[in-house]
């Protein structure tokens, strides 16, 4: 639960960041904006298409004949992750909560089965959504934003700015949307990973069939999480690494929404700050390459990669320590 509260906290903030600096949204209305759609994403999207959730509960086994050895090292990599996000939250970094989750888990159950607890064909997508994340947000953003502006060159820019600013409210909605689809399923998968080690649930077919509570529950979490706030993520992301206007505020949703729902479709666990901010570099580098602050983008993405090795090694030691407590 502090899990999916903590995703809601710091990582919900991303979808809205370009709506609220463009000024389309102010923060408190977009904020609980995304609260709504945050929830709605995360039930929709389960009730019709697990595979996401699927694909996280099955990266990692945590299967062990020691007494209670897998709900503690569960936990530990569960308070690894906690760990890891409130500190990059805390300097206004808007690292992966996705990629903090796949780390802490996968550190926390090589320390307790080595690496025959990976599941090598899952962690594949991992590296697919990697790659897919960066080309279609970066990509998407650019030509995107290349297309509006050849499409609308000859428009009042009065009108366009009217236009652009009710497609961007309605793209901010639906980025906040397929955020509960995306992230709200990956934290679904571990909640019932939780359950199932705790010997609450079983498995049918490989997998779990997640019970309408279980998404009520997750999607009010997280929903609760986004209410708490975000500014500093909102201001790094959508503030200081590249100042957009509303055309490119609506490319960059646009970019980043179709990038979330092909993946989501697909069961390919992608990163939505991953998504979002790389569509946000390809929206403003379309215009000129020296509207992106490059030191912001450096820095979040020094972020990024030592995501993957620095939540991961905290979850390994953090479960090697809790088992010898408990």
């Amino acid at each position: 639960m502090g899990v999916i509260f903590v995703n809601g906290w710091t990582d919900a903030p991303n979808a809205i960041a370009t709506a609220v600096s463009t000024r389309v949204l102010r923060p408190n209305i977009a904020i609980w904006m995304a609260v709504v759609m945050n929830f709605f994403g995360a039930l929709v999207m389960t009730l019709f298409n697990a595979q996401v959730a699927e694909t996280i509960s099955n990266i990692v086994s945590f299967d062990s004949q020691s007494g209670n050895a897998s709900q503690i090292a569960l936990a530990a990599a569960l308070f690894a992750i906690v760990t890891w996000s409130v500190a990059a939250w805390w300097f206004g970094i808007p690292t992966s909560e996705s990629h903090a989750l796949i780390a802490g888990l996968t550190g926390a159950a090589i320390a307790l089965g080595g690496l025959d607890a990976v599941n090598p064909v899952e962690w594949w997508k991992v590296l697919i959504g990697l790659v897919v994340s960066t080309v279609l947000g970066l990509g998407g953003g650019y030509l995107l934003t290349k297309l509006v502006i050849f499409l609308f060159q000859g428009v009042n820019r009065i009108f366009a700015n009217k236009l652009f600013t009710v497609g961007q409210a309605l793209s901010a909605m639906a980025m906040a949307f397929l955020h509960g689809a995306q992230d709200g399923q990956k934290f679904m998968g571990v909640f019932m990973l939780t359950l199932y080690y705790n010997g609450l649930v079983g498995k049918s077919g490989g997998g779990f069939a997640i019970p309408i509570w279980v998404m009520v529950l997750c999607s009010v979490t997280m929903g609760v999480g986004t209410s708490v706030g975000g500014m500093r993520i909102i201001k790094s992301v959508g503030m200081d690494m590249v100042k957009l206007e509303k055309y490119q505020g609506f490319s960059a949703d646009l970019s980043a929404g179709i990038t979330l729902f092909l993946s989501s479709i697909f069961g390919i666990p992608v990163s939505t700050t991953h998504t979002k901010t790389t569509a946000i570099m390809g929206a403003g580098a379309a215009k000129r390459l020296s509207s992106v602050d490059w030191k912001i983008v450096i820095d979040m993405v020094l972020a990024w990669v030592l995501t993957f090795p620095g939540c991961g090694l905290i979850a390994y030691f953090m479960s090697k320590w809790f088992i010898s407590i408990f």
